[in-house]
């Protein structure tokens, strides 16, 4: 008899009937959706729920349904239109307080949200969304190196109390781009001491002296290599900072990955709302901390537009002028968390710096108690504007003062900084946990892929499963009758747990996961295949049926295993190596193998065995085509053959016995004459 332990039978119910309750929210599709957030990044609550749908009620727009996800309120509608209508509403009218995006929803009843059961996200192909490719400014990337050079230049030179008048760029890389710093020193400088001041900041850098109109000057150019590295730096730097901030922004299965020498491609799934999006994602914002001067008057100095050597003039958040030291106490990527609060004086956000800005910080507090510590808060970003009929791109910087408070006593890594408001002070937090872009990066082409692409990229490509799942089947029974139907069943078992599994793991399903799906059902036939070719071996063999399945189970395990080692190997290789759709193939790839090895082996055995496990004696089994000895002649079934051989053997034997008995029985009779015949003569 076959035996299957109890436990097992168990096992392969429950995560068969797991696997159900975990894929059925894919059942249901989707509807037309609008999702509307606060401004203020705070969560939407009842009130706020209240006010979308008193408007929308207003002008007339139906809602099928609304509740809160995610801090979001989400409306579903029956149709595009009304959804089209309700987000007009709202911007039109809620512009001020929400933002608001079309999006799709689940069909899926409340009791499965409440579980927290969604289905399967789809990629950029099947559900739409934003494609945004971006250009980076790698000039824009040296000169803030040098920026970074020019403020660590300006700090050792004074921590050495040496003077200097100024520092200029230097513009004579290719095409007039910045290439170098030129320090100029007040006549009669020590010249090698203000050179072994600054090689201090950096050893590796080439310095060259130089004699100005008012006095020595020390020059610093970047080598090719420097200038190469920097960019690089720009581009990678600017990879891992875009994809933080999408990260942040909670989008499922994003790509981000350099295209050229320059560009970056950023696919968006599920996001429609691009202005947004775009905002967020092309800010280059970071914190500048500076003492003020408050020895000159800041108004003088915006009227007469001269401003006292050493310092920068800059205007508060009320437009009120402000004079600041240039020398840069703490910049944003000294920072290693930001956290935005709400605090006694309102919104605020919690920083803690590194080891050197805590260093400087703790100087500089200990120096100044009593003096006025301003943050600045700089934002660049790059637009188009038409000069003599052409478009050229223009890099806009915006600095503004945010807060500017007297230092009340020594600190060093932990402080807060006020004068926000409750979105400015989330969007900051975001920004600056993500990391400040190297370079600005300026969008070049956007495209916004719509839903009725993705609904027919949808049917196509289930159709296609469709159809190659159902020659499967029909293949499976044709050819191997009873344990064709079992295939089948295994089989389909197997897309109910890989859509269970995309569907827990978050992972987005693209038309290469679809095909990714169709080969693992190949992948999982071929295991089947395997298993039932061998069963139909063994009776060669004189083997039982039962001890067939045995036999076939176990002697093709080894080949199943290899084969799929094999292919979940290459499976991840593509997934640590590719990008995008190629790696959304990996994932159903490598986890359409752990499926089909389990329902291919335990899920089959569990069932062939509880067909033909119960019985003590099989005359056939249902697998098909029936085995043939070499002469073509078919084999007949192992039991019936021996219980044959058995019935001829003790026939013949029988006959033997007969045959032998009546031999012996007309000797005896012949001997009995002859003894007779002889004693009477």
């Amino acid at each position: 008899m076959l035996e299957f332990p109890r436990w097992k039978y168990w096992m392969v119910l429950g995560v068969v009937l797991l696997g159900l309750l975990l894929a059925l929210p894919n059942v249901f599709g989707t509807e037309p959706a609008l999702q509307v957030a606060l401004k203020s990044q705070a969560p939407v609550d009842a009130t706020a729920q209240q006010t979308v749908e008193q408007l929308l009620a207003q002008q007339h727009i139906p809602i099928k349904r609304d509740y809160l996800q995610g801090g979001r309120l989400v409306l579903t509608f029956d149709t595009v239109a009304a959804q089209l209508r309700a987000r007009d509403a709202v911007d039109n009218n809620l512009s001020d307080t929400f933002s608001s995006a079309p999006s799709s929803a689940s069909r899926s009843p409340s009791w499965m949200r409440a579980m927290g059961l969604k289905p399967m996200p789809l990629g950029l192909d099947l559900r739409g969304g934003l494609y945004l490719l971006y250009q980076v400014d790698v000039n824009s990337a040296v000169s803030q190196l040098l920026g970074s050079y020019e403020q660590g230049f300006r700090r050792q030179l004074a921590d050495d109390h040496l003077s200097l008048t100024d520092i200029t760029t230097l513009n004579d890389g290719p095409g007039g781009t910045p290439n170098g710093l030129a320090v100029h020193l007040p006549r009669g400088a020590d010249t090698g001491a203000a050179l072994a001041s600054l090689k201090k900041t950096d050893n590796t850098l080439d310095f060259s002296e130089s004699a100005g109109s008012n006095g020595p000057v020390v020059d610093m150019v970047l080598t090719p290599a420097q200038i190469t590295t920097r960019e690089q730096y720009a581009i990678e730097q600017n990879l891992t900072t875009l994809t933080n901030r999408v990260n942040e922004m909670g989008v499922s299965e994003p790509v981000v990955q350099q295209q050229g020498l320059d560009r970056i491609v950023v696919e968006l799934p599920g996001v429609q709302n691009s202005a947004e999006v775009k905002d967020l994602l092309g800010k280059v914002a970071t914190l500048e901390f500076h003492l003020q001067d408050e020895q000159n008057n800041a108004f003088q100095a915006q009227q007469s537009g001269q401003v006292p050597l050493g310092d920068k003039l800059y205007k508060m958040t009320d437009g009120t002028p402000i004079l600041l030291k240039r020398d840069i106490v703490v910049t944003g990527d000294e920072l290693t968390q930001a956290v935005s609060n709400s605090g006694q004086q309102g919104p605020e956000v919690d920083i803690r710096l590194d080891a050197r800005g805590a260093a400087s910080m703790l100087r500089t507090t200990r120096e100044n108690v009593g003096h006025h510590l301003a943050v600045v808060y700089i934002e660049r970003s790059r637009e188009q504007v038409e000069v003599n009929g052409k478009k050229i791109s223009r890099e806009n910087v915006s600095e503004k003062v945010i807060n500017d408070a007297t230092i009340q006593g020594v600190f060093g890594p932990q402080f807060t900084v006020t004068g926000l408001g409750q979105g400015e002070a989330n969007q900051l937090a975001l920004l600056l946990r993500s990391g400040s872009l190297a370079a600005p990066v300026e969008v070049v082409s956007e495209q916004t892929v719509g839903a009725s692409l993705g609904t027919d990229n949808i049917e196509k490509g289930i159709r296609a499963l469709v159809i190659g799942m159902t020659a499967v089947f029909v293949f499976m029974v044709v050819y191997y009758h009873a344990f064709g139907l079992v295939a089948d069943a295994v089989l389909l078992a197997n897309v109910v747990l890989l859509a269970a599994l995309l569907s827990v793991l978050g992972a987005s399903l693209s038309l290469p996961g679809i095909a990714g799906i169709i080969l693992t059902v190949g992948i999982a036939v071929d295991a089947n295949v395997l298993i039932y070719e061998r069963i139909r071996e063994e009776p060669r063999n004189g083997i039982t049926p039962q001890a067939a399945i045995r036999a076939g189970f176990d002697k093709a395990f080894s080949a199943i295993a290899d084969s799929n080692v094999t292919a979940g190997i290459a499976g991840l290789a593509l997934y640590v190596i590719g990008t995008g759709p190629v790696k959304n193939f990996a994932i159903v790839l490598v986890l359409g193998i752990a499926t089909s090895m389990f329902t291919s082996l335990t899920g089959s055995r569990a069932l062939i065995t509880l067909m033909y496990g119960g019985r003590r004696k099989i005359q056939h089994l249902s697998i098909g085509w029936r085995p043939r000895h070499p002469s073509g002649a078919p084999l007949a079934d192992p039991q019936t053959a021996a219980a044959s051989g058995a019935v001829s053997g003790r026939a013949g034997v029988a006959a033997g016995s007969a045959a032998g008995g009546s031999a012996a029985a007309g000797t005896a009779v012949a001997g009995q004459r002859r003894r007779g015949s002889g004693g009477r003569s």
